[in-house]
């Protein structure tokens, strides 16, 4: 049995980020066997998990990349209970490398992406080190890959609490920097729709009801009502589809005109096919 010293508990403390009461007992009950504590310094993180379970863990990062190809992309969510956690450079790298591994591997599931390998472990291996490192209830909220035949532009918007992927039906890195346009007015505008033919009919019945109902209560008779109703469904259409909403980088176009001078860089007609938005914490 090796005797245990400062310097040897400093040393753990150091790979852990555990603290030092916890490396010293893990380290005796190791016999002083540096791996075999680091091991249970991970077991025991990832055991602390239940008694973190009643807290909100509301801060994070969300994350989104593509392939150099642009073929395929990933958006994930992972969560902590404070901002400085999210902001730390261990915390950042883990949540990249779970992006990393779901980007470059067709997973579907969480136990999936846990038993992917990086640099001689397991993403696993990494939950386990860093829940040992921060006393948080940590974890990977949502994640999606995406794979397309066209081209997929990504957007991360500073401080990574917001992210976005969109899907065109083509593009050349030519084209680049406007389908990265396309992505951040999706950050910044948030349409709910693609385009008029991708409003659900449940949709336009609840606005036009709504319309309908306070020209109503403004004393208006219910035929021309119905008419104030269907005149504002366009101004709807303008706020909550994309390619109809105004270029915010450029008031003078819209999103339709992008997609045409992206179309032109792509030898041909470029529409989205679709888009995915993800915002910290949202429900």
């Amino acid at each position: 049995m090796a005797a245990v010293t400062a310097l040897m508990v400093k040393e753990l403390r150091d790979k852990t980020g555990a603290g030092m009461a916890d490396c010293k007992k893990a380290l005796d009950e190791a016999s002083g066997d540096m791996e075999a504590a680091i091991d249970a310094l991970r077991k025991r993180g990832a055991a602390s998990v239940a008694k973190r379970a009643d807290r909100d863990a509301n801060e994070g990062i969300v994350i989104a990349k593509t392939t150099p190809d642009n073929k395929t992309a990933v958006l994930i969510e992972v969560n902590c209970e404070t901002d400085f956690v999210a902001r730390n450079e261990e915390f950042v790298a883990f949540a990249n490398a779970i992006a990393d591994g779901v980007l470059n591997n067709n997973v579907t599931t969480e136990e999936e992406i846990w038993a992917l390998p990086v640099d001689g472990k397991t993403l696993g291996n990494l939950k386990d080190e860093i829940l040992a490192k921060f006393s948080e209830k940590i974890g990977l909220r949502r994640f999606e890959r995406i794979s397309t035949n066209g081209f997929i532009s990504d957007y991360v918007h500073a401080g990574n609490r917001l992210a976005v992927v969109v899907d065109f039906t083509n593009g050349v890195d030519a084209a680049k920097p406007l389908t990265r346009d396309v992505a951040m007015q999706v950050a910044a505008m948030q349409p709910l729709f693609v385009d008029r033919d991708s409003v659900n009919t449940e949709a336009i019945e609840k606005e036009i009801e709504i319309y309908k109902q306070a020209a109503i209560q403004e004393g208006k008779k219910e035929d021309i009502a119905e008419r104030i109703a269907k005149g504002k469904l366009e101004k709807f259409y303008q706020e909550q589809c994309l390619v109809e909403q105004t270029f915010v980088k450029d008031p003078s176009k819209t999103i339709a005109d992008v997609l045409k001078e992206i179309g032109t860089l792509a030898g041909g007609d470029v529409k989205v096919t679709t888009f995915r938005r993800y915002f910290l914490g949202e429900k």
